[in-house]
């Protein structure tokens, strides 16, 4: 039996704000009395808004009356009710995360319908989510290969690496195409990025003052000198510019991409021939494409246009895919139920805690640590020394979260939360779920007992993304 669900994906950017309206439709796959298994067998986008610029107050400020406006309006257009809405996320992304009504704005959007995905991404994981939803995860692993996406927005470039369908690293550039902005209709600057102006000053560019008319030539100059330093993610050594224009921390490991993919406003501009209008949004963004464009040509490099660009981030919102623990399990019914947990998935057994310290830095921010649930696909044969070495390192890490999340692919989700246990000395409420599949990027609802306690429902929610 199908089911049509209508999904809404809200994305507030650094430069610009867009809404789209997906209709997922969802088959149960199994078959008479078996646990019910529901699958997303389709999914149509039935509605895009057009691109608005993001409506700020100032520099450090989201106009959230604005914002609420032009979303109200785009529910309007599309002949959609809110009360239709099923599923659906709110994600402020780049610049915009960092502005200090952020978390206002998430709180005033959240009643727009639906149940919301909703967060402020940081740069690191914003590099995960994008790549994922241009389609580089799933071109990695259909083609066994790695692959670099770059989403390149107004005011960051948010690098992720993926291997064989696995996120393995991510870095975040201040690069992008608003931080020169000039004045309506002319090349009269208005704005330049603090860190721009000392790449300006070292290449002589002398037009390029705010206050100043441009010169096109120089304006060139620069954003080649900006795509040369964008290429430096395949060196080892990075030059000082590189290191000037990093967001936070560059890439924990060495490892070379195959292919480069790019998403984001820009990426429209690198993969075109054509620029009838450099300048329409006022900003470089046209420009910094073009010039991308040839200098990653002119490196030999192998390029991959992605299902995605601009929409890559989180347009088509949240799809839902139900699923059931297994029935050796270990919970605390008095946290129950859960709502969006982000996932945290480590890959290597191996290097397991390395891996673990790295992630959480992906769910950092300035505030501190955002929860996630560490997630792990295990192995055959695990050795229960080998599951308490896990607990240990798991404990050690998480034991600043209010409660300890962990999801299990195969079947070791009792042994597992016991081994927590013994190790809980802070006594933190404890969920160790098994055979539950998800992947980095992915968000999970976890429901009320069933089955007289022996199984929990839960919700894996994941961006539906590649058309």
């Amino acid at each position: 039996m199908q089911e049509e669900i209508i999904s809404v994906g809200i994305d507030i950017g650094t430069s610009t704000t867009q809404l789209v309206f997906t209709k997922i439709i969802l088959e149960n796959m199994s078959s008479g009395a078996r646990v019910p298994k529901i699958e997303i067998i389709d999914k149509q986008i039935i509605y895009r808004s057009k691109v608005y610029l993001t409506p700020l107050i100032n520099n450090t400020e989201i106009d959230i009356k604005n914002l609420q406006q032009i979303l109200n309006s785009e529910y309007a257009l599309a002949g959609i009710p809110k009360s239709s809405i099923t599923t659906g996320a709110v994600i402020i992304t780049g610049e915009t995360a960092r502005k200090q009504n952020a978390e206002y704005v998430l709180k005033a959007l959240s009643d727009m319908a639906g149940d919301f995905v909703v967060a402020t991404a940081g740069p690191d994981l914003e590099s995960i989510i994008s790549g994922k939803g241009a389609g580089a995860m799933k071109f990695s692993d259909e083609n066994n290969t790695s692959i670099f996406n770059l989403d390149i927005g107004g005011g960051t470039t948010n690098i992720s690496l993926f291997n064989n369908g696995l996120a393995v690293d991510t870095t975040c550039l201040d690069i992008g195409g608003r931080l020169i902005i000039f004045e309506d209709n002319s090349l009269k600057i208005k704005y330049i990025f603090h860190k721009y102006k000392k790449l300006i000053s070292e290449l002589g560019l002398s037009s390029l003052q705010e206050g100043s008319i441009a010169l096109e030539s120089e304006l060139t100059i620069l954003c080649d000198k900006i795509a040369n330093i964008l290429l430096e993610i395949f060196n080892s050594n990075k030059s000082d510019n590189y290191k000037l224009l990093l967001t936070n921390a560059d890439f924990k490991k060495q490892i070379i991409g195959k292919y480069v993919s790019f998403s984001g406003g820009v990426a429209d501009y690198i993969y075109t021939d054509f620029w009838d209008n450099l300048y329409k949004y006022n900003d470089i963004g046209p420009l910094l494409g073009k010039s991308i464009k040839k200098i990653f040509n002119q490196a030999n490099i192998n390029l991959v246009k992605p299902s995605e660009t601009i929409n890559a981030t989180v347009i088509g919102a949240g799809s839902h895919t139900t699923d059931i623990s297994g029935s050796t399990i270990v919970y605390d019914e008095k946290i129950l139920p859960l709502k969006n947990i982000p996932i945290l998935k480590i890959n290597d057994l191996i290097n397991f805690e390395e891996e673990l310290i790295t992630k959480l830095n992906w769910f950092k921010d300035a505030e501190g640590y955002q929860e996630a649930a560490v997630a792990f696909e295990g192995k055959k044969g695990f050795q229960y020394t080998e599951i308490q070495d896990i607990a240990k390192v798991i404990y050690k890490h998480l034991n600043m979260f209010s409660r300890i999340i962990v999801i299990v692919e195969v079947d070791i989700g009792k042994v597992l939360g016991q081994a927590l246990l013994l190790e809980n000395t802070s006594h933190i409420p404890i969920i160790c779920l098994d055979s539950i599949k998800v992947n980095d990027g992915d968000f999970i609802d976890i429901g009320l007992p069933l089955g007289n306690g022996s199984i929990l429902p839960v919700i894996i929610k994941t961006l539906v993304l590649n058309y």
